[in-house]
């Protein structure tokens, strides 16, 4: 008789457990591999795995996994919840491919409450007195070890041990979500490049930068998985952006309003990185229509000032709030949060993905880091 397998009741907070068990395993068998290059690398992907393992709250798989259990996915019977562990696990590679270029492309020294990667080899470089500038050292190995993550993303959702079917219905959910992660990453250097203040450009960005890899693609991965029916699929898509989206504007206040000593970065980190963000654009569209210059101004000095002080971060959190985009991106949030579960509620979701999904979607939404 098929013993019930440890998640077969999956509510009591051990399904992080088990993603981190499962990404410490084939990290740990992935080292060898690099060894085989060079201990260097080795040693290098022992500061991915670190990366990977030391942080991180595994929203992305924990997405997946309600979702491949909302559509009739069950631990407790005859699937194979290690499959599915494995493939959903992998998501956490993409994560960490998209914030170690991300902490590059942006100049952020921290992540976590730890040196970003390219700091932590710029740091190594100039220890060990090497040739050439430590900064291009750390760079090179911050964009190599990127790849390395998403390369490993790919062979461990392939090697999860899919069946053909399985194969066949991810393959597109994850070919979408890694050219739109790419692509609003894109989008959002571009938007920083070209100064694009508007409010639908920050929404583009956050649509494909962060909401459809972090809610949306996760949960039709876990549809996938199961099989679900296409009319699933669709309050999952519809549930997945907003919450997806409303996640990211709580990450956009959190980025200027944050407690370092909770989110791990430097407070108001989005000013100094220059980030156009949906709050940033509402501020700006308020602040032209009212024709306030000085507010303008002020915000126009921090954005992007890598030496911003304290008293001009209070003075732009305080131009904020005056020009009322604290308070629209609040509204948005709620509004985004209300659609999403309006969504979900119209779909058949199983028990109890349908408590778990809903929960989930308050804890992205309402978050402090």
């Amino acid at each position: 008789m098929k013993s019930a397998h440890p998640l077969a009741v999956d509510r009591d907070g051990r399904l992080v457990e088990h993603i981190e068990t499962t990404l410490t395993g084939y990290l740990a068998r992935r080292r060898l591999d690099a060894e085989q290059v060079h201990p260097c690398f080795a040693d290098a992907a022992d500061a991915l795995t670190r990366f990977v393992l030391e942080g991180g709250k595994r929203i992305r798989p924990t997405f997946a996994w309600w979702g491949w259990r909302g559509a009739g996915g069950d631990p407790g019977g005859t699937g194979d919840p290690d499959t599915v562990l494995r493939a959903i696990s992998a998501l956490e590679l993409v994560q960490a491919c998209a914030l170690v270029h991300d902490d590059l492309m942006d100049h952020s020294d921290t992540r976590r409450g730890n040196p970003a990667v390219h700091i932590e080899f710029a740091r190594r470089h100039r220890r060990d007195g090497w040739g050439g500038p430590p900064e291009d050292y750390g760079a090179s190995a911050a964009i190599l070890l990127g790849d390395l993550a998403l390369a490993w993303a790919d062979d461990m959702l392939h090697g999860s041990g899919m069946t053909e079917e399985q194969h066949a219905r991810v393959r597109p959910v994850w070919a979408a979500m890694r050219t739109e992660v790419l692509g609003g990453q894109f989008l959002d250097a571009w938007s920083q490049a070209s100064g694009d203040e508007s409010v639908e450009a920050a929404m583009r960005v956050n649509r494909f930068k962060t909401a459809a890899y972090t809610v949306e693609r996760p949960l039709l991965l876990g549809a996938a998985l199961a099989g679900a029916p296409s009319e699933l699929v669709e309050a999952y898509r519809s549930f997945g952006t907003d919450i997806g989206v409303a996640f990211q504007l709580r990450d956009d206040l959190l980025g200027v309003f944050g407690d370092p000593a909770v989110t791990g970065k430097p407070a108001g980190d989005d000013l100094r990185e220059g980030k156009r963000t949906l709050l940033m654009a509402l501020a700006f569209e308020a602040a032209h229509q009212d024709g306030c210059t000085s507010g303008i101004d002020t915000l126009t000095g921090a954005l992007g000032g890598r030496d911003l002080d304290t008293a001009t971060l209070e003075r732009a959190r305080e131009v904020l709030h005056e020009l009322g985009a604290v308070a629209e991106v609040e509204r948005r949030i709620e509004l985004l949060t209300e659609s999403g579960l309006a969504a979900l509620a119209t779909a058949d979701v199983a028990a109890p993905a349908d408590t778990a999904l809903t929960e989930l979607a308050h804890a992205a939404t309402r978050r402090r880091s």
